[in-house]
């Protein structure tokens, strides 16, 4: 327990760490304390992602790991789809800077009392995120307010910095000066907890909530809203309160991968050039990854057929790793099979397929992308992202990617920022909350086709306003802090 009651020099009630000591305890009485015994680590080329952007996965082993001097720490869990992105985004980024990138999941190391607490939440969460899709009642009352409100105060973090406390055990091996980049307030704690000096937790989203800080580490934040909300720790505690420091906050950017980031006036220039061309106009629609949105995403194929079979629109629908979702789509679209072609499984046919997508501009029909390798799930959303004209999303973490959008109905009030910050910049739509306003906007794209230039050119200028360097920004953070540790100048 914080022996000074304060958050970033805010006093905090006692209720609140009486009331995340009894939490941590209920964790251990579930779970056990694992915190104390050895726990060594071996890295591993990740099958997906070494090829791509080098990142070395972190497992369980039972000799001392030693790492060179170029390595970067990813941490991380998996919670849906959005803080592996936003890992992929900063792994890409080191790696491109002249790092090794290695992967810290602190869920994956299944036998550790922190995996089975990370586990337990992401379930809850998870589960709500399905339920407010499926009642209207549940989430207004439930949903949308717990998401934008419960993890609002100051008084809530203090519940999760004790929690995190029992998340130490993969940290042992690692250099204390290592730079360390987190993609969740929950391994940037542990972190700290762990006596990590070079920490810096890539805040997600665009709605600051005391659920992200991580104090003891430098918070890196995607936008000047979101900067000034965290910097003065706006709404999070009652009466007057006191900022964070200046060198506890940085304003990064958008966090973009580098092959994406790199490609961005090459790839809006395709765009423009197949609308100038009435080319078939392609449709990405990813599912994420705690798998709400279906009935909005099928009831938008439904919709779309008759343009798909007269070979006007095109659509890569990735599934993630939801193999369950195809039993739903081809219940409620009887010819679905039949149109679809079936990507499944194999990420080189995947690959592949991209290949060709950038040559044949007469691309057209369904194809639908199956991964049940998480990596391959999220990252081929990254290269399919290249090849489309529009993606249909929900405005999570994808809200920040530099191509042409259609936000669909938020999963939690905290997920309107992201549509807000889109819309603004000009490169994704405003946020279309029913079946009714998502038809009229698709319709829009698809007959006005200029709108979609109109974001291409947007997202060039962002580009060149350096919005997307998030990444960068983040990774060049962390060796700096590390620089410091070690003496360097």
């Amino acid at each position: 327990m914080k022996k000074d009651n304060k958050i970033f020099g805010n006093k905090i009630s006692n209720s609140y760490f009486l009331d995340a000591r009894f939490s941590k305890e209920r964790f251990i009485l579930k779970y056990g304390d694992d915190t104390k015994q050895v726990y060594h680590l071996k890295a591993v080329p990740n099958p997906i992602l070494n090829k791509h952007i080098g990142v070395m996965n972190l497992e369980r082993s039972y000799k001392k790991l030693t790492l060179e001097d170029n390595a970067v720490i990813v941490g991380n869990i998996r919670m849906g789809f959005g803080h592996y992105r936003i890992s992929m985004a900063i792994a890409s980024c080191a790696y491109a800077l002249g790092y090794t990138p290695y992967w810290l999941d602190l869920v994956s190391f299944k036998d550790t009392t922190g995996s089975k607490v990370i586990s337990y939440l992401n379930d809850l969460y998870s589960l709500g995120s399905r339920l407010s899709q499926k009642s209207a009642l549940f989430d207004k009352l439930f949903w949308e307010p717990g998401s934008k409100n419960a993890y609002k105060k100051l008084g809530s973090n203090v519940i999760d910095e004790k929690n995190s406390e029992l998340m130490i055990r993969a940290y042992q091996d690692l250099d204390k000066t290592l730079p360390f980049i987190a993609t969740h307030s929950w391994p940037a704690q542990a972190a700290v907890h762990a006596g990590m000096k070079c920490v810096v937790n890539a805040v997600p989203d665009n709605y600051p909530m005391a659920l992200h800080l991580a104090e003891g580490s430098v918070h890196t934040v995607q936008t000047p809203s979101s900067y000034l909300g965290y910097k003065t720790l706006q709404d999070m505690s009652d009466g007057k309160i006191q900022p964070m420091k200046e060198s506890e906050i940085v304003l990064a950017g958008h966090y973009v991968d580098h092959e994406i980031v790199s490609n961005i006036q090459l790839d809006c220039k395709r765009r423009i050039k197949r609308i100038n061309q009435d080319k078939p106009l392609r449709f990405l629609i990813p599912v994420g990854g705690a798998g709400a949105g279906l009935e909005m995403i099928e009831k938008i194929l439904i919709h779309l057929m008759p343009l798909i079979e007269q070979k006007k629109v095109c659509i890569f629908l990735n599934i993630g790793d939801h193999k369950d979702i195809l039993n739903s789509i081809t219940k409620e679209i009887p010819n679905f099979k039949k149109i679809a072609n079936f990507h499944a499984d194999n990420f080189k046919v995947t690959e592949a397929f991209c290949t060709r997508a950038g040559y044949d501009e007469n691309l057209s029909g369904i194809h639908v992308f199956y991964h049940k390798d998480i990596f391959a799930a999220v990252y081929s959303t990254n290269i399919l992202m290249r090849e489309c004209d529009v993606m249909i999303t929900k405005p999570s973490e994808l809200a920040f990617y530099p191509v042409p959008k259609l936000l669909i109905r938020r999963v939690g009030a905290h997920e309107a920022y992201g549509a807000l910050r889109a819309s603004e910049i000009g490169d994704g739509t405003i946020e279309c909350r029913t079946f009714n306003q998502t038809i009229q906007m698709l319709d829009m794209l698809i007959n006005e086709k200029s709108n979609i230039t109109a974001m291409c050119n947007n997202i060039i200028k962002a580009d060149k306003a350096h919005i997307y360097d998030g990444g960068y920004v983040a990774v060049k953070t962390a060796i700096k802090l590390s620089k410091k540790a070690k003496g360097h100048k």
